[in-house]
């Protein structure tokens, strides 16, 4: 697979009748996708055992200026590790840039700069992430598990949470009730 067909920076949506019951109607912002592997944080799922404010005064900072919003299942591994996904006006040490869509940051230097009211302009919070190995997501896209979407800014940092999955088609052009369950053979 040559650079230009990597993912990263695009949101990968579980097509309807994901082999995976974990994904359905799965969102993914693509992190890191390589020849060693991929790395997506969920956005289209909101936990609902924690908030924004809670995870802060989990770690001890008090949450000042900071919007107490849904913390999203960002997926399967590590769920006790957070991420944000973030505007590219903001940025630290550890920042990393998912181009063209959205910069990725997971250290506490960004939490407190949310708290304090000088973080970035939009950000999302997800707690866990979903990785997949070398060839691995490749895989499961030619048996019909996902659909790589182009990045959708608007729909990460415009959308409800459990709206997602139905605007990132939109935006796309497609109505997911269109969509085969299944694929065939020829």
């Amino acid at each position: 697979m040559t650079e230009e067909h990597y993912l990263s920076g695009r949101i990968l949506l579980a097509m309807p009748g994901m082999f995976d019951p974990r994904f359905e109607r799965s969102v993914n912002v693509m992190c890191v996708h390589d020849e060693n592997g991929a790395l997506g944080i969920g956005v289209g799922q909101a936990r609902e055992d924690v908030r924004f404010h809670d995870v802060l005064r989990e770690l001890g900072i008090d949450p000042g200026k900071a919007p107490d919003r849904e913390v999203c299942h960002g997926g399967p591994v590590e769920p006790g590790r957070g991420f944000i996904l973030h505007s590219v006006d903001w940025g630290g040490s550890d920042t990393i840039a998912v181009q063209p869509l959205c910069a990725l940051s997971a250290s506490l230097d960004v939490l407190r700069a949310i708290a304090e009211g000088r973080g970035p302009r939009q950000w999302v919070m997800a707690l866990g992430y979903a990785g997949w190995g070398a060839g691995q997501l490749e895989g499961e896209m030619r048996h019909h598990g996902w659909y790589a979407a182009e990045p959708h800014p608007e729909v990460l940092f415009g959308t409800p949470v459990d709206e997602r999955w139905d605007a990132t088609w939109q935006a796309e052009g497609i109505d997911p009730a269109l969509l085969s369950s299944e694929t065939g053979n020829a």
